[in-house]
Parts: structure tokens; sequence; C-alpha cells
């Protein structure tokens, strides 16, 4: 059987679908990048906005649409939080919720009557990235949040706190080292929660997966910024934790973070960006800003905009606020209306590429070690670009003869200069053999 993987959203949801994938070539069946061809497709869903829960809709309609022979399995937030509304939907044949996912796999094959073919099967995790096109790899770690940000319908759609045991993922890990991933991120619904169920905590698991793999580059997904303790700040001592961290601000002005009902202000957060940037230079800090929320006044915009500009980051994720039946956010006075809202997001949409174009030009003239990924594009007469990423997550770009192949390498390159959407970069050394690869890691 010929299973497509498709998701919206959050990085935990591609971690999610990477597992579904080794499952199923567990029980031996094939993971095809191609859904028309697909006799089961499986949607992860997403409902973190109003926007992002159409979008769940309009691509399971899209989907069963473009092949109606495949059999359709929707999971995620969406489904989980508008069961009956998904159940439907044209072609859907199965909802499996949030709570029931690590059965998904199980759950559809047994459910749906699907054969498995034992005697065909490949070893868990074979090949199923590449499959899928990635370069590198997500890793859920946690699931849940023990907090209710007034905002958020993701904690309610996601449950409890829940923590995989440390030695499963540092299983994981050395597995997709072994199939030749050289990058994996840590992912979770509250990735700062991790352990708090198990007697551990997130530096305990960092620790732990730097001592006990050798993968040469180790990412954190999105990182609320109030549980950063002493240890946390000295693991970025160590080259194989990447100097980038995206901190979900929110907002800018203490009073409406307040009214969000987040743990940290911006005095705090400041001091923590401050000290990354002291630890290291060209640290790359990105965030997340709600704009508009509920009784966002001119004096509280104007105070968000001059700490995110003071702050500077390499990065925004701009959300308009819109209200969630089930959060507190929904219920609150002086809900702001359309024409406001717009203009606020146009206004932070400039500061927000303003603050990019200047950190991009920041890290012009330094070398770093870029891992080189399969994407090519056709550029002038015998020649491609290939993209990458630095350490500090910047999307680099080369020239290189059409012959040639960087894919899946870390090699050293110079930033030359800073487009609109990435660096341009020379590579200082195509020989860079494991040796070197390792030194520039260690």
């Amino acid at each position: 059987m010929k299973v497509h993987l498709k998701t919206l959203g959050c990085r935990l949801n591609e971690a999610e679908l990477e597992t579904w994938a080794q499952a199923f070539q567990k029980y031996g069946h094939q993971i095809t990048r191609q859904a028309e061809t697909a006799n089961l497709i499986v949607i992860n869903s997403c409902a973190v906005t109003r926007d992002a829960a159409a979008k769940s809709r309009r691509l399971i309609r899209r989907t069963h649409r473009d092949n109606p022979q495949a059999r359709l399995v929707i999971s995620g937030c969406y489904a989980t939080l508008n069961q009956e509304e998904a159940a439907r939907l044209m072609g859907v044949d199965l909802i499996v919720s949030n709570k029931d996912k690590d059965r998904l796999v199980e759950k559809t094959l047994t459910e749906l009557d699907m054969d498995s073919m034992p005697a065909m099967s490949a070893e868990p995790g074979e090949f199923s990235l590449f499959t899928r096109g990635r370069q590198r790899a997500f890793v859920k770690v946690q699931d849940g949040c023990r907090y209710r940000c007034t905002f958020c319908i993701v904690t309610v759609a996601r449950g409890e706190e829940t923590s995989r045991p440390m030695q499963a993922i540092i299983d994981e890990i050395n597995t997709l080292h072994r199939q030749g991933i050289n990058e994996v991120i840590l992912t979770g619904v509250h990735l700062g929660g991790y352990g708090s169920d198990l007697g551990f905590n997130l530096p305990d698991l960092i620790k732990a997966v730097l001592a006990h793999t050798d993968i040469p580059r180790l990412r954190l997904g999105s990182l609320e910024p109030w549980e950063f303790s002493e240890d946390f700040f000295e693991l970025f001592r160590n080259s194989r934790l990447m100097p980038h961290l995206h901190l979900p601000l929110q907002s800018g002005s203490d009073s409406v973070l307040r009214r969000m009902a987040r743990r940290c202000r911006t005095g705090e957060f400041d001091a923590i960006v401050s000290r990354l940037r002291r630890q290291i230079p060209h640290f790359n800090i990105t965030t997340d800003i709600i704009v508009g929320f509920p009784g966002e006044t001119e004096q509280e915009w104007q105070e968000s905009l001059d700490f995110i500009k003071q702050t500077g980051f390499g990065h925004i994720h701009i959300f308009t606020y819109s209200g969630r039946e089930g959060t507190k956010a929904a219920t609150l006075p002086n809900q702001l209306g359309n024409d406001i809202k717009k203009q606020r997001s146009r206004k932070l949409h400039e500061l927000a590429h303003e603050m990019k174009l200047k950190f991009c030009r920041d890290n012009v003239g330094n070398e770093f070690p870029v891992l080189w990924e399969g994407y090519n594009e056709p550029c002038s007469e015998g020649k491609k670009l290939v993209f990458g990423y630095t350490p500090n997550y910047l999307r680099v770009t080369c020239a290189l003869a059409n012959e040639e192949s960087v894919e899946n390498q870390t090699l050293k390159a110079k930033l030359t200069a800073a487009g609109e959407d990435f660096m341009v970069a020379t590579i200082a050394d195509r020989t860079m053999n494991a040796d070197k690869i390792n030194a520039l890691s260690s």
C-alpha cells in the first residue's frame, strides 16, 4: 500500500508525520510523495487560528477531490476540536484525535481493514525522511501544555503534558544519524516543560543527547522564554547546539502580556536575549507576535512596537488576532476591528522586514559551516543554485556547476551578500572530509 502524509502547522506536526512514516514502513507499506497515486492519505491538521482551521478544511476537500479513491485519515488539532465537522467532510474515512495519535497507524490499519505485509516490511524509519524529501529531522519529545495563555486553543486540543522517555529520544536520534541525518530539531507543544512528569527537565535531555549521540547539529523548537535555568545558558558552549532560538514574545507591552496570561515580561525577555547575544556573537532570536489582541490601545501598541524594534529579531511570525471559541481571550471586552488590526499588522511587517535585513547584513563577511540541502534551482548556463542553513539559521544560497553535488554535506561557506530571502555565499572548502566536519562541530 502507498501512503502519503500531509501536514499543516507546527514543527510538532512535522515530527509526528515522521513517526507515522516509520511505523507504516514497519508494517510493510510504502511512503510516497505523490498524493495522486496513494492508496491512503493521512492529514495532520492545524487549528492555531481560525484561518488555520479553514486551511485544514480546504486541504481535506482538495485532497479528496484530487484522489477520491484514496482512504482519508484526519488527525491533529482541527480534527480534535471539530471532530463532528471534520467527519462530515467529503471523503473522510477516519478521525484520530490528538490523544490517540500515538496509535494512529495501528488504528488506521485495524479500523479501515487495510492489509499489512509483515514479510515485506522495512526496518523502522528506513529512508522515510529522504522519501519525503527532508534533509533534517524533527523529533517529538513531549506533548501538551500545563499553561493556559488566554489566546491559545492548542493547549485545549493537545491536553495535559506528557514526555517521551529520554532513552527513546536518544535511540531515535541515533537511528536517524545512522540513516545520514546530520541535524535534528527537538519539538513539543511546551518544549520547556519536557520531563515535568518524569523527574527530568529540558537541560537534562539536551545534555543526554549531546553525550549519547554523535548527531552533529542539534536545534530546539519553539521555547517559552520563562523557563531558562542557569545551566541552560551553559549548554550553548557546545557548538553542536545551534545558536538560534525561537522565543515567542507575543507582545512588547507588559499590560497586554498580563491579559494574555503570559509568564514573562519584557524586562525578563530582554535579559535573556542580551545574555545569549553576549555569550555567542550573531545568536539568532526569532519570535511570534500577536497583533490586535483584545483591548490593545494605541499606547500599548506603540509600547510593543518600540520594544520589538529595540530588541531586534532575525524573523517574526506575525499573527493577526482572531478569537477562538473556548479561549478566555474570545470573551474579553474591547475586541478590535479588522481595519485597526490590518493597519498594525502592515506596520509590523515593515519593521520585521527591516530587522531581518539588518541581521542578515550584520552576518555578511563571516564564515559558517553550512548544512547544504538537496534542493537545486537553475541559475545560468551550466550552473545551479543550492541552498542550506548556517548554525544560526540563515538560509544560504551558492552557485555551483551542474555536475557538482553538496547534498547533505556540511561545508564551510563565506557569506558575501544579503538578499531578500537568503544570504549569498561562496563555499570556502569543497574538499572537507569527515574529520574537518567533526572539528567544526566540536
